[in-house]
């Protein structure tokens, strides 16, 4: 299936100079997409001015005059800058010009002008960002991520219904596992948001596993782990955190030594394989979900390989109908005499 991505060029800690690079790779290597680059035409044109003829019309500039930094307060960039390369995205996908947009740039602006721009979804009160986190054999998706602090039940329910979703989209599975994050398996555990999350998503008909702990998410016990926006955010960035730490430690233990050095020099087979398993640059990605569209979030000190992998799940969301089938389910679970809490 053609699908055309919008890309926010100009988002991101390092912008068009990684942004530009990576999608001209991401057009190399997929021959069913196009893509509009959008940012500054001044900055862009001269980048790509030598290599378009190459794509033809699946690659294409559009200006936008303004840029959202990164530090940007949410409201300025939503109210002030209207011709932002992340605003025209979201136009372009509300305007059914792009499939999907992918920004790397300030995540809450990202989420404010895309929820002003597209809406939400019938049945969907708050969109949550999910993304991955690698496991000890494969990835699991968790949602929410830092878009909503405070949630009932009936969000985390809503969270784990996308999830599913997203889940059997990307991954092409039927029925994924999901997990809610709590500080016990048993049901007497967590506070009351949490308790009566679970009942409502154990009448869900999505396949709710129960309650699973914070070592549950690396173990690969669900394929979808449901939390709020403050705890998702937390286990982000002290899974970041302790993958930084872990990295250095070894750094400096194998240098500490002629000796150490040495044993580095052998092991170094097995310390390729494993940068490689658990390369945090694999994982990039994260899609707001519960808009009536298609954005996915990159992380913004993304570098090229990091940011061509945000592409290539922002297509695959887009060819599989990722918000059609969220759509579909929703109205499922709106239509159930069990889901009158929704």
């Amino acid at each position: 299936m053609a699908i055309t991505i919008a890309v926010d060029c100009m988002g991101g800690d390092h912008g068009p100079s990684v942004t530009v690079p990576a999608t001209l790779e991401f057009l190399r290597r997929d021959a069913d997409s196009a893509v509009i680059l959008v940012g500054q035409e001044e900055v862009l044109r001269p980048m790509v001015a030598t290599i378009q003829g190459q794509f033809g019309s699946r690659l294409v500039l559009r200006h936008a005059s303004e840029v959202v930094a990164m530090d940007e307060p949410v409201a300025s960039a939503l109210r002030n800058k209207r011709d932002s390369s992340m605003r025209v995205c979201a136009n372009l996908v509300k305007e059914g010009v792009a499939d999907a947009a992918l920004s790397a740039g300030n995540t809450g602006a990202l989420m404010a002008i895309s929820r002003f721009v597209l809406k939400t979804l019938p049945g969907i009160d708050r969109p949550a960002i999910a993304g991955i986190l690698p496991t000890h054999d494969g990835h699991v998706y968790v949602l929410d991520l830092g878009a909503n602090v405070d949630c009932q039940p009936e969000h985390l329910l809503q969270f784990g219904i996308m999830g599913s979703v997203l889940v059997s989209a990307l991954e092409h599975k039927e029925r994924p596992r999901v997990g809610l994050l709590n500080i016990g398996e048993e049901d007497i555990k967590g506070n009351d948001v949490v308790k009566r999350a679970a009942e409502l998503l154990k009448d869900s008909d999505i396949n709710f596993i129960g309650n699973v702990e914070g070592n549950d998410i690396f173990r690969g016990t669900a394929d979808i782990v449901v939390c709020d926006g403050f705890v998702g955010n937390v286990v982000l960035k002290a899974a970041e955190g302790l993958a930084t730490m872990i990295a250095g430690g070894l750094k400096e233990e194998f240098y500490r030594s002629p000796w150490s050095k040495l044993a580095a020099l052998i092991s170094m087979p097995v310390i390729k394989a494993f940068k490689q398993r658990f390369d945090h640059r694999a994982y990039n990605g994260a899609g707001l979900l519960g808009l009536n569209g298609i954005v996915f979030k990159s992380h913004g000190s993304a570098d090229a390989y990091a940011f061509r992998c945000a592409l290539n799940r922002a297509a695959e969301a887009a060819r599989n109908q990722l918000t059609d089938k969220i759509v579909s389910r929703m109205a499922v679970m709106t239509a159930s005499p069990d889901s009158a809490t929704l």
